[in-house]
């Protein structure tokens, strides 16, 4: 498998680059890390309509642009670097994902061309307030009912499940245990019955919400009983796409961390020439790349549609939450007494390596992940 980028990609890239640049500077980011929705309205119509980054992955028969895990992989990692702030993740990624491989064809051709236009912001709301991220442990019950379904239970840390146009939602039939009795549903945002709460959590440039579901109208998304499998594809191509996302923000506190040790004087010269300060940076350059390799494998895997992908992408999500992390730790210590004050921007990223670490599973549960499937 291959891991060199084509010269588009590598354009792709550097456009990409450039707008997010523009787009989202640290003071843009601290300014919409404190508002509710998280997002600039302008600056998602832009990336929406002119770059077309929300139609990416999605084909072109869905109203998409046809690419691949790849493309979408270049389009995160730039944007883990930027931190930007958007619904991006969580509609393109995460829910227009489960919908391609849970929906059947009329439900595709509904619900894709305006998450791929940008007019429609989705979000997948899966996990619980028991913070597994198995099927497992879904708890919310679907009951028929009149020709449809309805829905009463919890759903917590769903990314911006608060602002989203549109819900794919997990639960379960009455009485059904473990990966039995799963289905996909579709429920618009404002449902009757719908309570959207925003969380408090460590990195705001991120948003989570917690779902209270009373008897919410709900539609089916694909078969009854069969969300088992398509949830545990999109959770692994969603793993390997959170991967490359991360090393992206590694790269960028690898970079910033060597250019405050080049210029820091002390005793005379630059840290940098210290001994100390070099075993780190070369400790970060070998984590970041490891990294960066196992994430372009796994997004390659997913494009392939190679049957290594659920290994790994475990593997990838594993390596890049304790390398960016790690690296977001060497580049406060190098930043010295100052990197973690609220006037450096180093802590803004250093939050966000932490809350990546942990969503959509940590590393010991995806190494875990990894050695089952690989016995598999």
């Amino acid at each position: 498998m291959s891991f060199s980028f084509t010269d588009e990609q590598a354009e792709f890239r550097s456009v990409l680059r450039r707008f997010l640049a523009e787009k989202s500077p640290t003071t843009e980011v601290r300014r919409l890390m404190e508002t509710e929705t998280g997002y600039d309205q302008e600056v998602w119509r832009q990336l929406s309509q002119g770059l077309g980054l929300t139609a990416i992955h999605i084909p072109e028969e869905y109203g998409g642009q046809g690419f691949g895990f790849v493309e979408l992989a270049i389009a995160l990692e730039e944007m883990g670097r930027a931190l930007l702030c958007a619904p991006y993740f969580s509609s393109i990624v995460l829910a227009a994902t489960a919908i391609m491989n849970a929906g059947d064809e009329a439900q595709k051709r509904d619900l894709l061309p305006a998450i791929a236009a940008g007019d429609s912001r989705a979000a997948l709301a899966f996990t619980e307030d028991n913070g597994r991220w198995d099927a497992a442990g879904v708890a919310m019950t679907a009951t028929p009912m009149d020709g449809g379904y309805q829905l009463d239970g919890a759903k917590s840390f769903v990314l911006d499940g608060h602002t989203a146009d549109l819900l794919v939602v997990l639960a379960r039939q009455p009485g059904s245990t473990g990966e039995d009795g799963l289905s996909f549903f579709t429920v618009p945002g404002k449902a009757e019955g719908l309570t959207r709460r925003l969380l408090q959590s460590t990195d705001s440039t991120r948003k989570l919400a917690h779902l209270e579901f009373q008897g919410v109208p709900a539609t089916l998304l694909g078969d009854a009983g069969g969300a088992a499998a398509p949830l545990s594809r999109t959770l692994d191509q969603a793993a390997a796409c959170l991967a490359n996302e991360m090393v992206g923000g590694a790269e960028l506190l690898r970079e910033q961390a060597l250019d405050y040790a080049m210029l820091r004087m002390q005793f005379g010269r630059t840290i940098a020439s210290f001994q100390t300060l070099k075993h780190k940076a070369a400790d970060m350059l070998i984590d970041v790349e490891l990294a960066k390799s196992a994430a372009y494998y796994a997004a390659a895997a997913a494009d392939a549609d190679d049957g290594d992908l659920p290994a790994m992408a475990s593997l990838a999500k594993a390596g890049a939450g304790e390398a960016y992390m790690q690296t977001a730790i060497h580049a406060i210590q190098i930043h010295g007494g100052i990197g973690f004050t609220w006037d450096n921007n180093t802590h803004l990223w250093f939050k966000r390596a932490k809350s990546s670490e942990v969503f959509l599973g940590d590393p010991s549960y995806h190494r875990e992940l990894m050695m089952q499937r690989w016995q598999d």
